[in-house]
């Protein structure tokens, strides 16, 4: 059954042609002003992985990665759900100074996502890392980060609805930024879902930041699930803006401070992960091998759906989808690329 949900009176503010050419250009403004909020250099990234590495994202523990062989190397390799890991690894490699990082295109396909308006099966990121000092493993640092990437956001908006006035009716990104951890939104709406939680906050607070996700709450459950071994659980989040389009609180970036060996021993430990102690990427952590790091993802579709008005992430990016989305999508004038 589709879950695609398509808004009363919905009709896009671009053509199709005008929408392929403001992605093109909010890519090429977000990127750059990124890169100059956050002091990144573009890198090139791989879309698989050998599947022994462990250096491929684990998600919530339970996502099927698309896994092939390669005879001529006598390897299996394993498309990328995220680059969380091979990031770190890269600034290892390339021997980033703190204070820098990297950014790169990071392209997915995370076979079983269930598709609706903000979900596909392809999945576009900027994914981005920066190497930070031992004093930089903190809240502050986080929210100032937070901060740069939301200005950067906002800052592409004003670019795009400059060049497209079609789009100057829709709600400005605010840069005032609402920080708020998941326990206190359990405490403030114990009777709801995780995601209602998210909806009755951001409808007073359209720029949030969604502190601590991973770790259990009082109620015993997670907010979200996320992979024992890279972001700190008590140093990360998600960004999350209010979309007036669909009605509802949209995540745009999950990101945070990576795990340090202490943080990685104690979060394999809880998640019942201590087999990954003995991949070689595991082992760098422990030993203190790697940089200290702070990264996420940014949804290059998810964004482009928000600055452009879009009701379903199908009119910005190229997937497969089911008969039911097809056709509701059609019956409402809407083109799937």
């Amino acid at each position: 059954m589709s879950k695609t949900y398509i808004p009363a009176d919905y009709a896009p503010l671009l053509n199709l042609y005008d929408t392929q050419k403001a992605i093109a250009l909010l890519k090429r403004v977000f990127e750059d002003t990124l890169c100059g909020n956050l002091h990144l250099r573009r890198v090139s990234a791989p879309l698989f992985v050998e599947a022994a590495s462990g250096l491929n994202d684990n998600l919530n523990g339970v996502e099927r990665p698309v896994s092939f062989d390669v005879p001529a190397a006598q390897r299996d390799a394993q498309v990328v759900h995220s680059l969380a890991k091979w990031k770190r690894l890269a600034l290892h490699n390339y021997h980033f100074p703190v204070g820098e990082g990297l950014v790169t295109d990071m392209n997915a396909i995370r076979r079983d996502e269930i598709p609706d308006n903000l979900h596909s099966i392809y999945v576009d990121q900027w994914d981005w890392e920066k190497v930070i000092a031992p004093r930089d493993r903190n809240v502050d640092y986080l929210k100032k980060t937070v901060q740069a990437i939301v200005a950067a956001m906002a800052d592409t908006q004003s670019t795009i609805q400059s060049v497209f006035s079609q789009l100057s009716g829709l709600p400005r990104i605010s840069k005032d930024v609402s920080f708020v951890t998941s326990q206190e939104l359990e405490d403030k709406y114990p009777d709801l879902t995780p995601k209602e939680r998210e909806d009755a906050w951001l409808k007073d607070h359209p720029t949030t930041f969604l502190m601590q996700i991973g770790g259990a709450l009082k109620s015993g459950k997670p907010h979200d699930g996320r992979a024992p071994d890279y972001d700190d659980w008590q140093l990360n989040g998600d960004i999350l803006l209010w979309n007036d389009t669909l009605g509802h609180a949209i995540e745009l970036s999950s990101m945070g401070i990576r795990v340090d060996a202490e943080a990685l021993d104690r979060q394999l430990t809880i998640a019942g992960c201590d087999d990954r102690r003995e991949l070689t990427f595991h082992k760098m952590l422990l030993n203190n091998e790697l940089p200290l790091t702070i990264g996420g993802g940014i949804g290059q579709s998810r964004l482009s759906m928000f600055l452009l008005g879009k009701a379903h992430i199908g009119e910005v990016q190229a997937s497969i989808w089911d008969d039911e989305t097809i056709q509701t999508c059609q019956d409402a004038g809407i083109i799937l690329l």
